[in-house]
C-alpha cells in the first residue's frame, strides 16, 4: 500500500502538486480545520467592526487568538502544525470563540490528541446479517468508515440504487454519490447527501489519520471530483447521518423516510460499522410503498 504522505501529495491530473489539506498528519488537519472554520466567523458576529477593504474571509489569526485567550504566536504554530497536543482549556477556548457544534467540537479534541493507529477492518457477523435480513419491511444497510456499503438486506439494496445486483452502482457510497450520475437520481437532495458524505470521511480521517485506503479514497474524489474537492475545502464534519431523507425509486417514485444509525463498535469507545435503517409512520402512503416494493423486492430474489 503507498504511504498516506505520498497519496496526499500526489499530483493531479491538471499538473498541480497540490496536496488534499486537512488530510495526513493530524497537525496539519487540524490546522487546515481551524482555518476553516476560522475563515466561516463573521467579524460582526463577535463584536468586531470589520472594514470595507477588509481583504481577509472570517477572522483573522489575531482576532481569533485574542477571542481564545491565546498567544497570537502559539495560535500561529497550532495553524502550521507545529504545536504539539494543545491543553483541553485552549481547545475548548477556539470552540467557544468559533462557535463549534458538539461534532466539530469532538473532532477538533480528536484531531489535537490523535495518536493514529490502524483504522477498524470488521467483518460482519452472522448474527448482524440475520437481524438485517429480519428487517423485511424495513430498508437497511451497514457502512464502515470509509463509506464502503458491506451488507444490506433485500429492501435496503433495492431502495439505495441496486446494490444486490452486481455492476449496478459502485458499493462505495462516496464514489457512488460523486462519480456515478445516476446518484443525483436515486437521491433528489444530492448537494446535502454529498456535504454528509464528505463530512463523514473528514471526521474518519481525523480518527485514523495512517489508514491508506481512506486516504486513496479521499485523493480519488479529490482528483475526479470538483464538487468532493469543493465541499471538502470548507471542512465542514458530520458525526452520524440520522434523519429524515427522500429517496427515489423507479417502482414507486419519491419516498420521504425516517433514518436511524445504530453503531456497532469495534471496541467501547470506538467506532466500528455503522447500520443505516429507515422506516415510515404506520398507516402512511410512504408505509404502504414501502410494503409494496418489499413484496416486489422478495418475489424478485426468490425468482
Amino acid at each position: 500500500m503507498e504511504s498516506v504522505d505520498r497519496m496526499i501529495g500526489h499530483r493531479r491530473d491538471d499538473g498541480r502538486g497540490d496536496r488534499v489539506d486537512g488530510l495526513g498528519d493530524p497537525r496539519r488537519a487540524l490546522g487546515a480545520f481551524l482555518r476553516a472554520r476560522r475563515g466561516r466567523v463573521s467579524p460582526e458576529d463577535v463584536g468586531i467592526t470589520a472594514s470595507r477593504r477588509r481583504r481577509v474571509r472570517g477572522l483573522r489569526r489575531e482576532e481569533l487568538a485574542q477571542l481564545a485567550g491565546i498567544s497570537v504566536d502559539y495560535y500561529v504554530r497550532l495553524e502550521q502544525g507545529r504545536a504539539v497536543q494543545p491543553s483541553a482549556e485552549v481547545l475548548d477556548a477556539l470552540a467557544r470563540a468559533l462557535g463549534l457544534d458538539a461534532a466539530e467540537r469532538r473532532h477538533l479534541r480528536t484531531l489535537a490528541g490523535a495518536a493514529g493507529g490502524p483504522a477498524p477492518r470488521l467483518q460482519v457477523s452472522p448474527l448482524l446479517q440475520r437481524a438485517l435480513d429480519a428487517m423485511v419491511g424495513l430498508p437497511a444497510y451497514v457502512t464502515n468508515h470509509c463509506l464502503d456499503v458491506v451488507a444490506w438486506n433485500v429492501l435496503g439494496g433495492e431502495l439505495m440504487g441496486g446494490l444486490g445486483h452486481p455492476g449496478r452502482r459502485d458499493p462505495n457510497n462516496a464514489r457512488f454519490l460523486f462519480l456515478d450520475p445516476a446518484s443525483r437520481d436515486v437521491l433528489p437532495d444530492w448537494q446535502e447527501r454529498a456535504a454528509e458524505a464528505v463530512g463523514l470521511l473528514r471526521v474518519a480521517a481525523g480518527r485514523y489519520p495512517e489508514d491508506g485506503c481512506l486516504a486513496a479514497l479521499i485523493v480519488e474524489l479529490s482528483e475526479r471530483s470538483e464538487e468532493f474537492r469543493r465541499i471538502w475545502e470548507t471542512g465542514e464534519v458530520v458525526m452520524c447521518g440520522a434523519g429524515r431523507k427522500r429517496l427515489r425509486h423507479p417502482e414507486i417514485g419519491e419516498i420521504a423516510l425516517e433514518c436511524e444509525t445504530l453503531h456497532v463498535p469495534e471496541a467501547p469507545g470506538e467506532t466500528g460499522l455503522v447500520v443505516h435503517v429507515f422506516s415510515a409512520e404506520e398507516g402512511s402512503w410512504e408505509a404502504e410503498a414501502l410494503a409494496r416494493l418489499a413484496a416486489e423486492a422478495t418475489v424478485t430474489c426468490a425468482g
